[in-house]
């Protein structure tokens, strides 16, 4: 039977596993799940190195400068042409079939289409750094730094370019604690709720 298109976007926070979730529930629903695939197509279409977007591409000017400068002076200029490179990535691999998509603000992205779920996956301080050290294999004090870092970096990238926090829960459809289920738990119960919602027989 042939099922409408959709999309799943996923934000999450650093070590809460968000990415193991995500292909393990697309692996499950036998679509493509993309993250690292946006950068890369990114640097390929804007020829730059892979380091130089990664780098930039969460490392957005705090909202005074947002603000202070709209369009974007020096290095935000080429941030704000990464974002729009990925945002025209985003729409086109929607077009084409049913994915997942994880962070890159797809949430506001896509905010507009009709057969899409957008999931935040969270943890706390403590389980983050519990999965960091043995699920990633991280020094603990690696771990610390980079759950700081990499949350505060992605937080004001979000909030730059979508204009609302990650975890806003307005803008979400669904928040979940990925340690109550863990990995296999947590991509098993999406993959429950994407096919009630999307893959029902009866619409």
């Amino acid at each position: 039977m042939q099922h409408k298109r959709f999309v799943v976007t996923i934000t999450r926070e650093f070590g809460s596993m968000g990415r193991p979730i995500a292909k393990k529930a697309a692996e499950l629903l036998g679509i493509e799940c993309y993250d690292r695939d946006i950068v890369e197509e990114t640097a390929k279409r804007m020829n730059m190195p892979l380091s130089s977007v990664s780098n930039l591409e969460e490392s957005a000017k705090n909202t005074f400068f947002g603000m202070k400068y709209p369009l974007g002076m020096g290095t935000t200029d080429v941030q704000d042409n990464i974002f729009i490179a990925q945002q025209k990535i985003i729409n086109q691999l929607v077009e084409k079939e049913s994915c997942i998509i994880v962070g890159r603000c797809s949430d506001y992205i896509l905010k507009n289409m009709e057969n899409a779920i957008h999931v935040y996956i969270y943890a706390s301080f403590e389980d983050k750094l519990k999965n960091c050290v043995e699920l990633l294999g991280m020094k603990e004090s690696e771990a610390k730094k980079m759950i700081n870092d990499v949350d505060k970096a992605r937080a004001q990238y979000h909030k730059h370019y979508a204009g609302y926090a990650m975890n806003d829960p307005r803008y979400k459809d669904l928040l979940i604690n990925s340690h109550l289920l863990g990995v296999d738990g947590t991509a098993e119960l999406l993959v429950d709720i994407i096919k009630k919602k999307f893959l029902s027989e009866e619409e």
